[in-house]
């Protein structure tokens, strides 16, 4: 007799009604005719069983090993439909944490465990800066500036070495103040509204900036979490860093993570900038560069 190893029997895609999950909210599906996205062909084992009506049977490691080397959206969207089997080992725990660690996802705090890995990985795997020219890299390009006073805003080479040596230049403001911004629209940068509902995922921010040592300078900044309206529903807003002349010039770091923050989050603005207090004509107030607004696994922060 034959041994039955996985589902003899494959359960119809169209008489399946697949379940939200973390990741299908999380990122966005590249379906046949769907927000112009590429069609996907299934996997061979689930042509296999299209045509024959039957799941090859494969030892449940084969299974496996399949499962961690396909797309991982395919994974979720397609292989957890054709049967209980397969749904079981899409949705374990121990497929995605072997996932994780293949591709080099790892907790910063060892002691902690995510209550959904799956969850921890579409997430890692999602992570970015989701501002845009952070670095100065494009002059002023994709920042909104809010006030232009003394001699405006500059972009300058680096000077003061930063300890991203990935950084090669900086915003440098004026005599009067200077501050810029950005508008981040998540639900565009692939976050549903119905997974920013229901998750709160940590939203990490986080800005670089420093004086020169002869002269005196404020630093400011604001982040805000907007709703559909862009009605603010929560805000960081520390007191302004202030700076006396005569003092050794190094890089600071202003960071700050927005948790359980409630349903209704779509935007997030950042503002930042300072001035130089000393009313010197030219570049001597703050320097900024190298800020950051990330979308983190929950303990990843």
């Amino acid at each position: 007799m034959r041994k039955r190893t996985m589902g003899a029997r494959h359960s119809s895609a169209s008489n399946t009604t697949l379940s939200s999950s973390p990741e299908r909210e999380a990122t966005r599906d590249a379906e046949p005719g769907k927000n112009g996205g590429e069609a996907t062909t299934p996997c061979p084992l689930m042509q296999a069983s299209m045509f024959a009506g039957e799941i090859p049977l494969l030892p449940r490691e084969v299974v496996e090993e399949i499962f961690l080397n396909l797309p991982p959206e395919q994974v979720v969207n397609r292989g957890r439909l054709v049967c209980r089997e397969w749904k079981e080992m899409v949705d374990s725990a121990a497929l995605w944490r072997e996932r994780c660690r293949r591709e080099g996802y790892h907790l910063r705090d060892s002691s902690k465990t995510p209550e959904d890995w799956r969850l921890f990985y579409f997430l890692c795997k999602k992570r970015r800066n989701l501002l845009k020219n952070p670095r100065a890299e494009g002059g002023l390009r994709e920042w909104k500036i809010v006030e232009n006073g003394g001699d405006k805003w500059k972009v300058e080479g680096i000077k003061l070495p930063h300890p991203n040596e990935a950084v090669k230049n900086i915003f440098a403001t004026s005599y009067h103040m200077c501050t810029k911004s950005q508008l981040i629209d998540l639900v565009k940068e692939g976050y549903t509204r119905s997974f920013l509902d229901q998750f709160q995922p940590d939203i990490k921010i986080s800005d670089w900036y420093a004086p020169l040592s002869s002269f005196g300078s404020e630093y400011h900044i604001r982040v805000e979490l907007l709703d559909q309206r862009k009605k603010c529903i929560k805000a960081f807003a520390p007191a302004t860093v202030s700076f006396q002349e005569w003092i050794d010039k190094k890089w600071h770091q202003m960071t700050h993570v927005f948790r359980n923050y409630g349903p209704g989050v779509r935007y997030i603005h950042f503002i930042h900038g300072g001035k130089d207090t000393l009313f010197w004509a030219g570049w001597y107030g703050i320097r900024v560069t190298d800020s950051q607004v990330e979308i983190c696994p929950y303990g990843d922060t």
